[in-house]
C-alpha cells in the first residue's frame, strides 16, 4: 500500500530542491520530518509540506487507517523540472540579458514497511 503527493510549480530551482529530497529518500517518515525541521535550506518548506500531504493521503485510505506513522517510510522522492519563466535584465550599452526563473515539481511516495530492514 502506498500514497503519493505532488507539489507543482514550486518557484525554486530543481537542483536546490534535489539536495533536500536526497536527504529523506528511503528513511522513515518520522525521521524524515525531524531531519527537515532542523535543516537550514529554504527548500525544506515545500518538501516537508509535500511529505505531510503524502502521509495524510495514506491515512485517508481504507487500509491506511489501521497503521501508525512509525510504519511508514519514504518509498520514492524525486524532483522534476517545471516550466521556466524567462525575464530580461537591462545591461550596459543598451543590451539585455536573460534571467531564467526555474520551477520544480516535487513528488513524494510513502509506503508501509514490510518485514525487518537489513
Amino acid at each position: 500500500m502506498e500514497a503519493k503527493a505532488k507539489a507543482k510549480f514550486i518557484r525554486m530551482s530543481p537542483r536546490k530542491v534535489r539536495l533536500v529530497v536526497d536527504l529523506i529518500r528511503g528513511k522513515g517518515v518520522e525521521e524524515s520530518i525531524q531531519t527537515l525541521q532542523f535543516l537550514k535550506r529554504r527548500a525544506k518548506v515545500p518538501v516537508e509540506k509535500t511529505l505531510r500531504s503524502a502521509v495524510a493521503n495514506f491515512f485517508n485510505t481504507k487500509e491506511g487507517a489501521q497503521l501508525e506513522a512509525s510504519d511508514l517510510y519514504v518509498k520514492e522522492a524525486f524532483v522534476d523540472e517545471g516550466p521556466t519563466m524567462k525575464r530580461f535584465r537591462p545591461r550596459a550599452m543598451g543590451r539585455a540579458t536573460q534571467i531564467r526563473k526555474r520551477t520544480s515539481h516535487i513528488t513524494i511516495v510513502v509506503g508501509e514497511r514490510t518485514g525487518t530492514r537489513a
